[in-house]
């Protein structure tokens, strides 16, 4: 099976070290989370990746794409919408999705503020969208830019081919929220 290319270009972008502790939200069937547990399992560094889909069907695709790499504990699986998501604490380098619609077509406050919440000072957020039509980035780049800001995120949005890219950086001690 190829890989999209969306993902493949997203987690290069992400830029995932051994040791990061990553939150993929909408992991579908487990493409992207095959992607990053290659690049976590390429040291010592005890980095592991919690991957989310509201789809009880993906999350089983997934869980057997990468069964390798959840049987050595890299990644677990859930079955979660983010709204719900009970993190019971954990904190996250990086959180990050493709192609997911709950951040520019309605309010996602609720959702931001989780997400702050759960990266680490400094942390990064980073969502990807694939563009089903030109123009559209903009659209969606001004509807989801403000948002993150009004959460306390330092965000920018670029294209990089085939993606609309917006990384965010999550506030620091000190930041206003």
């Amino acid at each position: 099976m190829a890989i999209p290319e969306r993902l493949t270009r997203a987690v290069e972008l992400i830029g995932v070290g051994p040791e990061q502790r990553i939150l993929e939200i909408g992991c579908g069937p487990g493409v992207a989370a095959a992607l990053i547990c290659e690049r976590l399992s390429e040291g010592s560094g005890g980095g592991h990746l919690t991957a989310i889909d509201r789809s009880e069907t993906a999350i089983a695709r997934a869980s057997r794409r990468n069964a390798g790499h959840v049987a050595a504990g890299t990644v677990d699986f859930r079955r979660s919408d983010l709204a719900a998501l009970a993190l019971d604490g954990a904190r996250f380098d990086t959180v990050f999705a493709v192609n997911v619609n709950l951040f520019w077509v309605g309010d996602a406050s609720a959702e931001l503020g989780l997400l702050r919440d759960a990266l680490v000072p400094g942390g990064r957020l980073h969502l990807f969208y694939e563009g089903p039509s030109p123009g559209k980035d903009g659209r969606i780049a001004d509807a989801i830019v403000p948002a993150l800001a009004a959460h306390g995120f330092t965000a920018t949005s670029t294209t990089v081919p085939p993606l609309l890219w917006i990384a965010a950086t999550a506030p620091s001690p000190g930041q206003a929220a």
